[in-house]
């Protein structure tokens, strides 16, 4: 029979014609005034960090002037680029594209690194006639600009006057694209989700109710990048539908000092954020007993742990060492979620720890979810919850069959939510989005999710992906971009590269195993340790393992391809380590 998981209730929020992000901007300029709605902490002069704020009206005014200034350079349904710093203007620009009628194209500014790439296909991918940015980042985006395919007009969103008066914009069509979300993932070919107000508002508005987040007496705490899909609605999104205070800082403050983060949420009462597996364990492992002193986190609200695989032991590493800080067991939210709906599925409910069952780990690996019995091989899976204010179904991956009751398959989801399609890119969209069957009463069909999971006692369980990515620290990759780096060394032998992540204590780590060229006499311990700078450099992803086999030696499919799965569980298993050279 069917598997349709039951939503999570009061969570399906109807979104009115003529709503957007930019509308209920000026809703909540008239009710709020001069409370604080953007709190952006500087890290960059300080170790504590400078506020820089906005409030309600001051947001609203400047969003104003800056889709002004846009309506004069460009028409609705065009594209508007944000190529900014996380920042509060990087605020104004997204919400005065959206006021403008145009579609907002969230990115990242030219000195990300090993994005570049990234970010010159994305532009010429969407043909931005304006792109957006700050006084402070004009420079570098210029310069950029100079040699990407597309010649748009720049305008600094900090250095826009004020508008004369409030201009009667038009009312945004609830299924006009909104923003383009482009995904994390190959720097040569990103692909951008079509994203209507309708889904983006839904959405928030989903997320809104699932987290308990009240205008008021909630704020939303993040240094998730703003380009980000999680980051997005986050610090953005469900502000704008909840009447909620941003508190914003840049990732790399996070990074620096993990510190900075929960401080901000000690002085946030009734904080939600977000935030990938590995940060929990980060912050674990990173903050002080000192640090711990002037922590407050007994009011936190929730925080949502997504976007990565969640684990159990990182769940309990963390409270461990923030529950004398006041934290609750049961404001840790595990979830799922993907770009192409928008970004939250599904989220454990409130009010208890995420549920933990441990799987018999060889039934699990042949597709069907039983709980282990004593002494059997384990594996111990942290729930994703219920679906908020949508559907999920497991099916077949090919023949789109519904799954049996604990039975492994395809995670599809259907609602209000889900985007539209990939931007330019017909095929892969009927491919992935609006699958059959389909409602009866909508004509709604399903997003095909591409990951692995099982409905289990009526909770969403993710056991992998059907894809190749490789997810480490929150980011995805793709392998086919890390397998290109590596095998421009001399000491690698062409098309010989396998690259993956494998389970690690503190979440996944990425393996490249390949060939070493013939007749090459290079050191491998520096061709290794070579191979590691580039994909730093290129990719910003760390290496746990490097592996050089003999030519001929990599696990290959029937038809000669490289066979990443079997490279996989070759490496895990030990017995591709055994054949290793050097």
């Amino acid at each position: 029979m069917e598997t349709i998981s039951r939503p999570v209730p009061g969570t399906g929020v109807p979104v009115a014609a003529g709503e957007s992000f930019a509308t209920l901007l000026g809703h909540w300029a008239r009710r709020l005034g001069d409370r604080i709605a953007v709190t952006h902490l500087d890290h960059r002069d300080g170790a504590d960090g400078r506020a820089v704020t906005l409030t309600w009206r001051e947001l609203d005014e400047r969003v104003e002037a800056v889709a002004a200034r846009l309506s004069e350079v460009a028409g609705p349904g065009e594209r508007a680029a944000v190529l900014a710093g996380q920042s509060a203007g990087y605020v104004v620009a997204f919400l005065g594209a959206l006021r403008a009628g145009l579609v907002a194209v969230p990115l990242f500014a030219p000195g990300l690194p090993g994005h570049a790439g990234r970010l010159a296909a994305a532009l010429a991918d969407c043909g931005p006639r304006a792109v957006l940015t700050t006084a402070g980042e004009r420079e570098a985006v210029t310069r950029f600009l100079a040699d990407a395919p597309v010649d748009p007009v720049v305008i600094e969103v900090d250095a826009v006057p004020a508008a004369a008066g409030a201009r009667d914009w038009p009312e945004p069509d609830p299924d006009a694209p909104a923003y383009l979300q482009y995904t994390s993932g190959s720097t040569r070919s990103p692909a951008g989700v079509v994203l209507t107000h309708r889904n983006v508002l839904a959405n928030a508005r989903q997320a809104c109710a699932a987290y308990g987040a009240e205008s008021g007496t909630t704020s939303a705490v993040s240094w998730l990048p703003l380009f980000h899909d999680m980051g997005l609605i986050l610090g953005i999104g469900a502000p704008m539908a909840g009447g909620l205070e941003s508190v914003l800082m840049d990732p790399l403050a996070f990074l620096e000092r993990p510190a900075r983060w929960l401080r901000a949420l000690s002085a946030s009462p009734g904080a939600i954020s977000a935030a990938p597996n590995f940060a929990y364990a980060y912050c674990a492992s990173r903050v002080t007993e000192s640090e711990k002193a002037y922590l407050e986190l007994s009011r936190v609200v929730s925080l949502i742990n997504g976007s990565e695989p969640v684990l159990p032991s990182t769940i309990a590493k963390f409270h461990d060492a923030f529950a004398a800080c006041g934290l609750r067991p049961e404001v840790h939210r595990s979830s799922y979620g993907l770009a192409e709906a928008t970004v939250l599925v599904s989220v454990t409910d409130a009010g208890k720890p995420p549920r933990q069952v441990t799987f018999d780990r060889a039934r699990l690996a042949a597709g069907y979810a039983e709980p282990a019995t004593p002494g059997a091989s384990a594996t111990t899976l942290v729930s994703c919850g219920r679906p908020v204010g949508q559907r999920v179904r497991i099916a077949d991956p090919v023949t789109g069959r519904p799954a049996e009751p604990g039975e492994v398959g395809e995670i599809r989801v259907s609602g209000p939510n889900v985007g539209r399609g990939y931007w330019g890119r017909a095929a892969a969209s009927a491919a992935t989005f609006g699958l059959p069957p389909l409602d009866p009463d909508t004509g709604e069909g399903w997003l095909a999710t591409g990951d692995l999971g099982v409905e289990f006692d009526g909770e969403l369980f993710v056991t992998g992906r059907l894809k190749d990515l490789v997810v480490v620290d929150g980011r995805n990759h793709y392998p086919q971009d890390i397998e290109q780096t590596v095998e421009e060394h001399p000491a690698v032998r062409p098309h010989s590269a396998a690259a993956f992540a494998i389970d690690g204590d503190d979440g996944e780590a990425a393996v490249v195993v390949l060939e070493r060229a013939k007749d090459t006499e290079a050191d491998l311990a520096e061709a290794a340790s070579a191979l590691r700078a580039a994909v730093s450099a290129g990719h910003g992803l760390r290496l746990h393992d490097v592996v050089f086999l003999a030519p001929g030696e990599v696990p290959r499919t029937s038809s000669g391809k490289i066979s990443r799965a079997r490279c996989r569980a070759s490496y895990t298993d030990g017995a591709l380590t055994a054949r290793r050279l050097g």
